[in-house]
């Protein structure tokens, strides 16, 4: 008897926890993909992957925080909208499309509520409803779905 309820525990918590595992699919991929997106921190060296390393493409909401040599995130507020919209920084100026912006070697041009960002041979789409923002030297990024909204601030790489 005592071995069948371990043997049916097991089972329980072995379903759970690839349950888990399977619902959060999505943020252990994006948390996969963003470190191999990133550049070499400064003192690392770049060692090239052979034959040359494949030029990032696709839509990616994270795609700043990605790109370490131009910007640097340094937060993240998620909720509802007027809960991420309290987080604005003071003096926020919305920047009205189309725009382009430029941050040491990666250029941001907001087309509509959608960006699209390039460094070297990256391309990569931040889709919409985004929105982008100035305070003092830091810019934001306001991207809402139907069901929430999420705000990153950056600070430029000098």
């Amino acid at each position: 008897m005592v071995k069948y309820l371990a043997l049916s525990t097991a089972i329980v918590v072995g379903g759970a926890i690839l349950a888990t595992a399977w619902v959060h699919r999505d943020l252990i991929r994006i948390k996969i993909a963003s470190v191999y997106a990133g550049s070499p921190k400064p003192g690392e060296a770049n060692v090239p992957v052979a034959g040359g390393a494949a030029p990032l493409r696709g839509d990616a909401p994270w795609a700043l925080s990605a790109l370490p040599d131009c910007l640097i995130q340094t937060s993240e507020s998620t909720g509802p909208r007027s809960y991420v919209r309290a987080h604005l920084p003071p003096g926020a100026v919305p920047i009205a499309p189309p725009a382009r912006l430029v941050y040491g070697n990666c250029a941001i041009s907001i087309v509509g509520d959608e960006a699209y960002v390039r460094r070297g041979n990256d391309r990569l789409r931040i889709p919409p409803h985004v929105r982008f923002y100035r305070a003092a030297d830091l810019l934001v990024m306001i991207r809402e779905t139907p069901d929430s909204a999420e705000l990153r601030v950056y600070q430029p790489v000098k």
